[in-house]
């Protein structure tokens, strides 16, 4: 994801109070937030991308400012332990880290982006750094995403040039293939992978012949690119897979957001309410999409999104930079890291 760096502003005061939303339908619940957590340590001022593994109910923080992956107990939104040794935020966002996180539930790890192109794999049983995969780049290594058939991590070198993409095996923990964006005029971002296709789906965020960017296909049997979706007015960034082999794609272009079908590419629904968006969550759970916005033209907000009506239920306001957003699908509870704060977590 891309840091923008912002002066620190509070727009709303967080700590025992609820966020003022704006509502497709007025009568109905809104979200609001119901904690805060704290974060120790180093003030919350850079962090990335945020998971939550459904299992263990336990929730995952890039954090740059602690130069650690922070675990927190879902449940009980309470913070349990970190685990240090990534190189944090340099000064520039294209070195820092960690970014990209992901949970390979079958071997217990998560696997994490650093700043210095590598991949460091954290294993669960210990919550200490295990190994260290270079991906033969200069830049941060970030987005990150499993095949869990293949037993294959996706990972993009976004500040690299020409960015690329890195096939790594999880069980012997090597680099299988390196898959080179020459085309891609403004890094790379966000990958998935679908067990319906068994593709990989990457955000691109502009091509040389796509200003508007497109949603790159990545083959893991084959280890290659194998097409590539363009789009218009978006400049993805998130993207998430929800219901219907749908993927909702989220736009850095403050415009709409946009929902595509993951078969043919096609654009299937355009959500104008919410815009300028980074992380993006499905939450199956309650089957709602939700939109980290931290550039929506009218300030930054997350955005509540029915997933199998594409419909636009709420906007809820956050704070500057809030660009990192996760759910926790057996009690619905969103968690939006807030910058200099904690981790506020939200619910209707």
């Amino acid at each position: 994801m891309k840091f923008v760096p912002l002066v620190v502003v509070l727009v709303l005061v967080l700590a025992g109070g609820s966020a003022t939303p704006v509502s497709a339908d007025s009568s109905a619940a809104t979200y609001h937030q119901i904690a805060l957590i704290t974060v120790p340590g180093a003030p919350l001022t850079s962090f990335d991308i945020s998971v939550v593994e459904r299992s263990s109910q336990t929730y995952y923080l890039a954090d740059r400012s602690n130069k650690a992956v922070d675990i927190f107990d879902a449940s009980s939104n309470t913070f349990e332990t970190r685990v240090a040794g990534f190189v944090g935020f340099t000064g520039n966002n294209d070195t820092s880290g960690p970014n990209g996180i992901v949970v390979v539930h079958d071997r217990g790890e998560v696997w994490a982006g650093d700043g210095n192109s590598t991949v460091k794999v954290i294993d669960l049983r210990t919550d200490s750094i295990v190994t260290t995969v270079s991906t033969g780049g200069t830049a941060r290594a970030d987005e990150i995403a499993y095949d869990q058939k293949d037993k294959l991590i996706l990972i993009a070198n976004d500040a690299d040039t020409p960015p690329f993409a890195t096939l790594i095996d999880t069980q012997s923990r090597a680099v299988v293939a390196r898959i080179d964006f020459g085309d891609a005029t403004a890094g790379l971002e966000q990958p998935v992978w679908d067990p319906e296709t068994h593709l990989f789906y990457m955000s691109v965020p502009e091509t040389a012949a796509d200003p508007g960017g497109a949603v790159a296909v990545i083959d893991p049997r084959t280890r290659s690119r194998v097409g590539l979706f363009p789009v218009q007015n978006c400049g993805p960034a998130g993207l998430t897979l929800g219901p219907k082999q749908q993927l909702l794609l989220g736009c850095g272009d403050p415009t709409a957001v946009q929902v595509m079908d993951a078969r043919s590419g096609d654009i299937v629904a355009t959500i104008a309410e919410v815009s300028g968006a980074d992380e993006v969550w499905y939450n199956p759970g309650d089957k709602h999409y939700y939109v980290a916005a931290r550039n929506n033209p009218s300030g930054p907000v997350f955005g509540v999104i029915d997933a199998v009506t594409n419909r636009w239920i709420q906007n809820v306001p956050t704070g500057p930079n809030a660009h990192s957003i996760a759910a926790n699908p057996i009690n619905d509870e969103i968690f939006v890291p807030l910058r200099g704060m904690g981790i506020g977590v939200y619910h209707r």
